[in-house]
């Protein structure tokens, strides 16, 4: 069987997320208990994932299962949930009780919505408690229907995509900062710096301190440390 081609997808439901989401997450999807025993008449089977380069959460529903990748194979008990990043083919090895809610990435949204990069991700099995609160994990297995599994995650990359635009607000604001300082020979005062972004003084001694951790009063760039009359 192949993953969503052909008949397997009969025995799911799916999902988009909501529009803040849709350039991150390609969808939601849940298998059904009762359709996936009756597509494959009481007998195991397998789901084959081509490779699409795409970081996907698999939370375990139901029985154990065996992922193979490559040369290898492993071992996921029902307490289990992980992450897979799909740049080779996959397998998916299952028992007719199958039961997986899955949640597909586009590539880079993993990083864009909680600020892991899958680069180094590539090829490997990871655990989704290193990655997710186990609060929420353990919320979404319990939760009773597919709707409210979406809703419980979705909440939680809203929040934490939001707050990963403010860091890159913040970052940009602060090397933008920088450059104007040095294109200004190094002469304007945190006030002329402020006035020029459209900010207070107060703010940009702020925005200073979250992405750096000091005022700047002492600003890097160009891979030198300077102590500025700021």
């Amino acid at each position: 069987m192949i993953e969503i081609f052909d008949d397997i997808k009969k025995i799911y439901q799916f999902s988009p997320p909501c529009g803040e989401l849709t350039d991150y997450i390609e969808f939601f999807s849940e298998s059904s208990y009762e359709e996936t025993a009756r597509f494959t008449s009481g007998e195991r089977f397998d789901v084959k994932m081509f490779p699409s380069w795409t970081p996907t959460f698999w939370i375990n529903l139901g029985s154990p299962y065996q992922v193979e990748m490559g040369k290898d194979r492993y071992l996921v008990k029902p307490e289990k949930d992980i992450l897979v990043v799909r740049d080779s083919i996959a397998t998916r090895h299952n028992l007719p009780s199958d039961h997986i809610f899955t949640v597909k990435f586009f590539p880079g949204g993993l990083e864009t919505i909680l600020g892991i990069s899958q680069a180094g991700l590539a090829g490997k099995i990871v655990d989704l408690g290193d990655l997710l609160p186990l609060q929420l994990i353990h919320r979404v297995k319990r939760s009773g229907n597919f709707e409210r599994r979406i809703e419980l995650l979705q909440d939680f990359f809203l929040l934490h995509y939001q707050h990963q635009k403010k860091k890159d607000h913040y970052l940009h604001l602060v090397r933008d900062s920088i450059d104007t300082y040095a294109n200004g020979s190094m002469q304007y005062n945190t006030s002329e710096i402020a006035e020029k972004m459209f900010i207070t003084s107060r703010t940009i001694n702020r925005y200073f301190h979250q992405v750096v951790g000091t005022s700047p009063k002492m600003i890097s760039f160009t891979g030198k440390s300077v102590a500025a009359p700021i």
